[in-house]
């Protein structure tokens, strides 16, 4: 679960376990995680933040939304060099 971010308070990561869906990026500060799809930046769950907290965040994406791609694309080339290098092995 790699944090990709970092920005006032909040930390931003991956579930390896995610990367088949469509980008995204889980959010989370003081207990509290959200999801959101990164292109385009949507909500897909609130994780209990309020809502001048979820403006904060999606300003923050926005912001960072190409550098949140290349991260997303890079976490999936690394599991895709991992399992073919694995069936190489076999």
């Amino acid at each position: 679960m790699p944090v990709v971010l970092r920005v006032k308070g909040y930390r931003f990561w991956f579930y390896e376990m995610d990367l088949d869906e469509p980008p995204h990026v889980h959010v989370g500060k003081s207990g509290k995680e959200a999801k959101y799809w990164i292109e385009p930046v949507a909500l897909s769950r609130a994780g209990g933040f309020r809502p001048h907290e979820l403006s904060e965040i999606e300003g923050i994406l926005a912001k960072h939304q190409d550098d949140l791609r290349k991260a997303w694309q890079k976490e999936q080339q690394k599991r895709v060099n991992y399992y073919k290098s694995e069936s190489e092995a076999i």
